[in-house]
């Protein structure tokens, strides 16, 4: 494990994670990707209980929610599915099935060094999204008495989502303290970013020494009826690119 993914584990990733948070609880949000389910190991890791939160949105496909469901049976949390349709609002290749999903191309990818191009966020981008899973995760966070929200967001290998970046993060942890009864009454907040500045390989590397099996993840925007992946899209590409710079076998199953 690198440098980068044990600091990870062990050093704060928000403002308030530096106080012992083994007596605390969590809320994750997991989608049954390769990140979400690296960050609810990590969560694991660190508090004393955690639920993990997943939405069927109207994306393309349920995969991944199969996939979710069955690893936080395995790793035993509590698990809610919350039905939002934002598929209506369109604007995005994940809900709009008229539009086409475009492959992935790793050498036009952004780092976190670039400014963020409107003309470069891909259309896979869906509007506003982790902003509405946020604020549902704040509102679970509330009634789970839980005072972090890990979400796997990274702005080192990712397709250029402007909600990925760590001014969002934080701003949205300021809203929430200001927002909700438990921040107004002096039980903070804090917004968990573990894999922020991690590439896709240190992630990769953290989730495996946490023991994440990584076969049963489904990253792909357009998996078929039977969870294989295609391969070609911008998280198939980074997820590829992930395992073989981590020098790791890739166990994604792959239609064709």
């Amino acid at each position: 494990m690198t440098d980068a993914s044990a600091d990870a584990l062990t050093s704060p990733s928000n403002s308030g994670a530096s106080q012992d948070t083994s007596q605390q609880n969590a809320v994750v949000l997991l989608s049954g990707g390769l990140d979400s389910v690296t960050c609810l190991y990590w969560a694991k890791a660190r508090y004393a209980k955690v639920t993990a939160v997943s939405f069927n949105y109207g994306q393309r496909h349920n995969s991944e929610l199969v996939a979710a469901k069955s690893i936080a049976g395995q790793a035993g949390v509590n698990h809610k599915i919350i039905d939002i349709d934002i598929a209506q609002l369109g604007g995005s290749s994940l809900t709009d099935h008229d539009m086409t999903v475009p492959d992935g191309d790793a050498d036009k990818f952004p780092t976190h060094t670039d400014d963020i191009d409107n003309q470069a966020i891909p259309n896979t981008y869906v509007p506003a999204r982790n902003t509405i899973f946020l604020s549902y995760a704040l509102a679970v966070a509330e009634v789970t008495d839980s005072n972090h929200i890990v979400i796997g967001v990274s702005s080192v290998d990712y397709s250029g989502y402007p909600d990925c970046r760590p001014e969002y993060i934080n701003a949205f942890e300021v809203m929430a303290n200001l927002a909700t009864k438990a921040g107004v009454t002096g039980h903070k907040l804090h917004i968990q970013t573990p894999l922020q500045m991690l590439s896709k390989a240190q992630t990769i590397q953290l989730g495996n020494s946490l023991g994440v099996d990584y076969s049963q993840t489904i990253s792909c925007y357009k998996a078929d009826s039977e969870g294989r992946a295609c391969g070609i899209c911008d998280s198939c590409t980074l997820r590829k690119r992930g395992f073989s710079d981590a020098g790791l076998t890739d166990p994604t199953r792959y239609a064709g």
